[in-house]
């Protein structure tokens, strides 16, 4: 009989041509069964093309005619195993592997451990490595991987460590056996992704260096990753830079973390270096990382630049990618755009839906994401714990607390989800925003799980707006417990000081940051204009167009004025005369960077501004009047959501 009857590529070929064809009917026809090398190409092959259910047949079958396995036969059977996570099935395995006198040769092991972990039992896939007499690598890098796969990362460096001292203790290993190699510090640094521990993740990436490794392509990306969920983004690009080779992965994973950590800029910047240096096809992960990177920034025109690429590539059926496109066009200020595009998706998911309640929330159409939630529902989609903090934060920006109340019990007792404390975060917002100091706080009382630094500090936000100095001090005192190096939450209690004309204890908060190094974050805006981002702070002179700026702003000035504008004093903590305060408060950054926007831009064009701090009293009263006295609509996202300002009113209802 010639080989070419029997092999396996050409019998797996000639099955798929007949639907009707049986694997054992056309294994009975062309090969050899008395030969256990027929037996074993055959089951690898199934194996490697996926067929895992078929392999085992085979296997089956060859036991049932009585051929013995040999050492070639058990790794690809167990394999399908781990494919299927069938343990049963891989017990059998195992013990026909151990009656025949293979269950301690390496390459059947390392199956049997790969098993095992897939079918997260990692007891009995340590007991197989434990009772390896020689282990080589593969045996290594598979119990290592188990442990990641499993959640057990602080396991498998454990185990990396005793590998080491295993080396150290023998002076080495042999060339044949091999020690550590790219395939095993892709495991142990991924198992650095999981434990998050900056200290950990230098030692491997040393220890990377030392063994030559840092050249493998895999370790690379596993490094940018590491880094990145250590919160070192700067390590994670210094590796990304010094990469000789990289891959789609690799520019996909730098995009992601800059984009992730806030480092919109150099995601785009990383991005547009892929595209001109033609580095890498670009696919629907690197679309979606750029566009949260433009969502994050505010770069609509860079996230339009995007969308059309999304369209060119026939992408916006991705619903991965929809989503992205949905919530860059929402954090961008363009809802209705956003509308567009998730009302074009073929296939939503929960994500989906949940992107557009959160979009018409941030911008303050309350009833709007309300009405997607049914729909939602409607449709068949539950939603999930983070639809519902889309839905409170919506009622909390209109100030709806009946429905929020609504929807925070329902979500319990209809939808069987239980409240995080992102959900109460929101209740004590709606409930603290409102006026409902008291209830916000019992509410806090009665939480199970412990309230952490957002839920008391939306509670001093509320005391701030309230002008509650009791429970804002409680608040305070906890917040400083939790988190004593953020300047925000002094700066809300000196406010309400100050609001309560208690001069001498906001003097009190002054000293004591001093003394604790305790240093005020700067309020800034941001305008894009024209693809470009232009950045404003408080009393900015170092832009190239300050002179001009501040003589318009002067000018608009005495026009705020015969408006009826009454400087918000009252948004100035400092214990100065009301000359020097109203002066304080004309060079607020987003009215410089409003002002500029006015200026550079086409007459009727929307003006586009972020702030990275909430909008204080004045400037919301300014910008309003600005927007009717210029006929232009005005539009300005803070943390937390958005403000559409035109011909003299706020979308927010002076609610925020």
């Amino acid at each position: 009989m010639k080989a070419t009857k029997w092999n396996p590529r050409v019998l797996l070929q000639r099955r798929h041509c007949s639907t009707n064809a049986n694997i054992t009917t056309l294994f009975n026809k062309y090969v050899d069964k008395t030969n256990v090398l027929s037996w074993n190409s055959i089951i690898a092959e199934l194996a490697r093309s996926g067929d895992s259910v078929e392999s085992l047949k085979a296997f089956s079958s060859m036991r049932k005619s009585a051929i013995n396995p040999n050492r070639s036969t058990f790794p690809c059977a167990i394999k399908s195993c781990s494919a299927l996570c069938d343990l049963i099935s891989g017990k059998q395995a195992h013990q026909q592997a151990f009656v025949f006198g293979y269950a301690s040769d390496l390459f059947t092991s390392s199956a049997l451990i790969d098993m095992y972990s897939k079918c997260r039992e990692l007891d009995d896939a340590r007991n197989v490595f434990d009772e390896i007499p020689h282990r080589n690598v593969v045996s290594w890098t598979s119990m290592i991987n188990g442990y990641v796969q499993n959640d057990c990362a602080r396991e498998a460096l454990l185990l990396f460590k005793e590998r080491l001292v295993e080396e150290s203790d023998v002076g080495g290993v042999d060339d044949d056996e091999g020690c550590v190699d790219g395939v095993a510090m892709v495991a142990i640094l991924a198992a650095c992704s999981r434990i998050c521990e900056k200290n950990v993740t230098r030692g491997v990436h040393g220890f990377v260096i030392k063994r030559g490794l840092d050249e493998v392509l895999g370790v690379g990306n596993t490094l940018i990753d590491a880094y990145a969920k250590c919160g070192m983004v700067e390590f994670s690009r210094k590796v990304f830079d010094e990469m000789n080779d990289k891959d789609l992965i690799s520019w996909n994973s730098i995009i992601a973390v800059c984009a992730q950590h806030g480092l919109a800029d150099e995601a785009i910047g990383v991005f547009q270096s892929m595209v001109s240096n033609a580095e890498a096809d670009y696919n629907a992960i690197t679309l979606s990382a750029v566009l949260l990177a433009c969502a994050h920034s505010g770069a609509l025109r860079i996230g339009k630049e995007i969308h059309v690429q999304v369209i060119k590539m026939t992408l916006e059926s991705n619903v991965f990618v929809g989503t992205s496109v949905i919530d860059m066009y929402c954090k961008c200020g363009r809802v209705n755009t956003a509308r567009r595009a998730f009302d074009r998706m073929n296939v939503k998911n929960v994500k989906s839906w949940s992107a557009m309640i959160a979009g018409y929330g941030m911008h303050g159409q309350a009833r709007e994401a309300l009405k997607v939630l049914s729909d939602m529902i409607n449709a068949g989609v539950k939603p999930n714990s983070i639809s519902f903090i889309s839905v409170l934060s919506a009622c909390c920006h209109a100030g709806m607390v009946d429905e929020g109340w609504h929807w925070f019990c329902a979500m319990q007792h209809r939808f069987n989800i239980k409240p995080s404390v992102e959900h109460y975060g929101c209740m004590v917002d709606l409930f603290g925003r409102a006026g409902y100091i008291k209830r916000a706080y019992n509410l806090i009382m009665d939480m199970r799980a412990r309230p952490d630094f957002v839920i008391w500090c939306s509670l001093l936000a509320s005391c701030r707006i309230h002008k509650n100095v009791e429970l804002g001090e409680i608040s305070a005192r906890k917040l400083l417990e939790l988190d004593p190096n953020n300047s925000g939450y002094y700066t809300l209690l000196s406010n309400i000081y100050a609001d309560a004309g208690r001069w001498e204890d906001v003097n009190k908060m002054r000293v004591f940051m001093k003394n604790h190094g305790v240093v005020k974050s700067p309020g800034f805006s941001l305008v894009e204009l024209k693809g470009r981002v232009h950045v404003f702070l408080v009393g900015d002179r170092q832009h190239t167009q300050h002179e001009k700026i501040y003589a318009y702003l002067k000018e608009l000035s005495w026009k705020l004025l015969e408006a009826g504008y009454v400087p918000s004093v009252g948004s100035v903590l400092h214990d100065v005369d009301e000359e020097e305060k109203e002066m304080t408060l004309r060079v607020h950054s987003e009215k410089l960077a409003v002002v500029f926007g006015i200026m550079n831009s086409a007459r009727g064009a929307t003006i586009q501004v972020i702030k990275n701090l909430r909008t204080c009293e004045d400037c919301h009263t300014t910008v309003k009047l600005i927007s009717k006295i210029i006929d232009r609509e005005i539009v300005i996202r803070d943390p937390k959501r958005f403000h559409h300002f035109s011909k003299g009113a706020c979308s927010c209802g002076d609610y925020w």
